[in-house]
């Protein structure tokens, strides 16, 4: 076989450039293939047996590190009687949904709670204190276990007085047009913001998510300011028309 070669000249250094006909032995081509097929099955086999391992959910008190979390909510004088009746309907979620430890000090007078071995959530202990809190405030049970299955609900409280330095009469009367003839007012606000409102002598408690809080908080507010109720209608017939037509 002859070889062909080639001389260039470049920038007056020669350059040799030769081509040759190379021969592959086909055994040498089937051995690669079969050895490339070896190590895929040997990875694929690698890959099953190194699974990620898959560790159990700690409880809320092996988070802790073993430590027993408590929480103590005050019950008010006004609110003993409610507590006592409905003893039952908060226990029930307090126990089988949040697995917590439950019980009421009748010497302080006070519910307290603490994480056991089967609470699963490290939220549950705030969750729990969260929703006693809300009854310990004025609303009812079905309005209060909300707290328990919603994450975006809060409560939120602010005095009348925060919005404006009224006293006498004139305190008695802001607090009047917030709670309106038979509660009208407050139903209507209500319904239009999809809160639930508490008053409270001059206190006033709201539960809610954030948005709609700040809407209840403001149509309030207009109400201590000396907002004629009429007003305040069309401005919560408006919002609630907005409310129906996002959803």
């Amino acid at each position: 076989m002859e070889v062909e070669t080639d001389t260039t000249s470049s920038s007056g250094n020669d350059i040799t450039m030769s081509s040759s006909h190379t021969t592959i032995d086909p055994s040498i081509i089937q051995s690669r293939i079969l050895q490339s097929d070896s190590l895929a099955k040997q990875n694929l086999n690698q890959d099953e047996d190194s699974e990620m391992p898959t560790y159990p959910k700690l409880s809320a008190q092996d988070a802790s590190s073993g430590k027993t979390e408590y929480r103590r909510i005050r019950c008010p004088a006004h609110r003993y009687t409610p507590l006592r009746e409905s003893w039952e309907q908060i226990l029930t979620p307090l126990v089988e949904y949040l697995k917590l430890q439950v019980r009421f000090n009748t010497r302080t007078r006070s519910c307290e709670m603490k994480t056991s071995a089967h609470t699963l959530d490290t939220g549950s202990l705030q969750k729990g204190a969260d929703f006693v809190s809300a009854f310990m405030l004025g609303f009812e049970v079905q309005d209060a276990v909300a707290l328990l299955r919603l994450d975006d609900l809060y409560v939120e409280s602010f005095q009348v007085t925060d919005v404006k330095l009224l006293s006498g009469d004139h305190l008695s009367r802001a607090v009047g047009r917030v709670a309106g003839q038979d509660g009208k007012t407050r139903f209507a606000i209500e319904n239009a913001t999809r809160t639930r409102i508490v008053i409270a002598d001059t206190r006033i408690h709201m539960l809610g998510s954030y948005a709609n809080i700040r809407v209840a908080r403001n149509a309030i507010c207009d109400l201590v300011m000396g907002a004629p109720p009429g007003k305040v209608y069309n401005s919560m017939r408006n919002v609630a028309k907005r409310m129906n037509e996002r959803f």
